[in-house]
């Protein structure tokens, strides 16, 4: 048995996905329908920069297919200018900004420090604390917004689980009481197979790789990809990737688990056809196919 494999990019709207992806004369309002058809998942990085409204994540929504999942990046504000430090109110005002209103399409919510924050144990342990792991959870901790800005969007219809997974880059996190202390709260490491960043320890009941070319390189060659196919088939089986550097002892937990997969940043101009090449070698379809 294993969990559901999901593949896709980081974002839907990049230029020049017109002239390599996209067919010719597609409008760009319709681009996300033509992607979700053919993706598993999306992320939206969007809600890094600014809170997004309900009205659009509403609108998103729509226009995918009905298997077919979001997952969400989260606020700059908590990871970068706050740092992690005293973010009980930032996270309740962004998890009341909208994003809610994702409903049954709200996949894993994506934590991205920056690359010069460094581990320190009681920070990481206070707001892996404050993150909430059920809707109801989700829901409390929303209603303590003070966001003025639009009315909170305070809504759990649709929403059967809550994931966060959060992608670290500085050395000093390839610490084993990191790693513990993700799988205590069952938050995912992010794979985020870089040079500086390249361990794939699995610490939840679900897997979140952000593929951003093998590590010292830009892109990926095809035996790079099918090996990167590898490790999600694995992940999905609960076994431990072959050949991927890890933190601690491989320790295969045995249990089934769904695995988010994207295609980002450096390479990004072949993202799409990268996520399609590793969904065929997969055996994996869109949504819509």
């Amino acid at each position: 048995m294993a969990g559901t494999i999901r593949l896709g990019t980081a974002g839907w709207v990049f230029e020049p996905w017109r002239k390599s992806y996209y067919p010719e004369g597609l409008k760009q309002k319709d681009e996300l329908a033509y992607s979700s058809a053919r993706l598993g998942n999306i992320e939206i990085n969007a809600t890094f920069y600014s809170h997004q409204k309900a009205a659009s994540f509403e609108n998103w929504a729509s226009q995918t297919p009905d298997d077919f999942v979001f997952t969400v990046k989260g606020h700059q504000l908590v990871t970068h200018i706050k740092r992690l430090k005293d973010v009980e109110l930032p996270l309740a005002n962004f998890f009341a900004s909208g994003v809610m209103a994702l409903g049954k399409k709200l996949g894993p919510f994506c934590w991205q420090l920056p690359g010069n924050s460094s581990y320190d144990e009681t920070r990481m342990e206070a707001f892996l604390s404050l993150l909430p792991q059920t809707p109801l959870a989700l829901l409390a901790l929303a209603g303590k917004t003070d966001y003025g800005k639009n009315p909170p969007y305070l809504d759990v219809t649709g929403i059967a689980r809550v994931r966060h997974a959060i992608e670290v880059r500085h050395k000093s996190f390839a610490d084993p009481r990191f790693i513990a202390q993700l799988r205590a709260h069952n938050v995912a490491l992010v794979v985020a197979d870089t040079a500086d960043w390249p361990y794939a320890d699995q610490t939840a009941d679900f897997a979140y790789a952000r593929l951003q070319g093998a590590p010292g390189a830009e892109s990926y060659t095809p035996a790079e990809r099918d090996q990167r196919a590898q490790w999600l088939r694995a992940w999905s089986e609960g076994k431990t990737a072959p050949d991927a550097p890890l933190v601690t002892d491989a320790a295969d937990a045995g249990a089934a688990r769904d695995v988010f997969a994207f295609f980002v940043s450096t390479d990004k101009e072949h993202a799409p056809d990268n996520a399609r090449a590793v969904m065929a070698t997969l055996g994996l379809k869109g949504p819509s196919e």
